[in-house]
């Protein structure tokens, strides 16, 4: 128990520098590429993906990053993809932009986490 609770810890340090990624890249995207939220999102994702990918495989999970498990570690993520993109695009509406931002991160995270660590390092103690 106590080593799930130091990955959950490493996981959402990651996270919360992913979040950092995520965000800057997504609010760079609807300045620069896009206005549409879903497309600014997918770019967003595309990169802190692919960043908590190699900080988790080396801090988190002590694993050696492979293409292999990046590409089925991106494919897992997907679903905290559409968890993060529907809960922005849902509370947009509702409270400023940067907050709908966070409140996308926080559902992709529980998502992403569970996934990460029960298809992609489960080998990991």
């Amino acid at each position: 128990m106590r080593d799930l609770f130091k990955q959950i810890f490493s996981f959402g340090l990651i996270g919360f520098i992913n979040a950092g990624v995520d965000a800057a890249v997504f609010f760079a995207a609807l300045h620069t590429i896009t206005d549409n939220l879903v497309v600014a999102n997918v770019c967003a994702w595309a990169v802190a993906v692919t960043c908590s990918y190699f900080l988790n495989s080396r801090f988190t999970f002590g694993t050696t990053p492979r293409l292999k498990d990046y590409l089925f570690f991106a494919a897992t993520q997907v679903s905290g993809l559409i968890a993060n993109t529907t809960a922005l695009v849902l509370a947009a509406p509702l409270v400023p932009l940067v907050v709908a931002k966070i409140i996308g991160i926080a559902a992709g995270f529980v998502v992403n986490f569970t996934l990460a660590r029960v298809l992609v390092f489960r080998t990991a103690k």
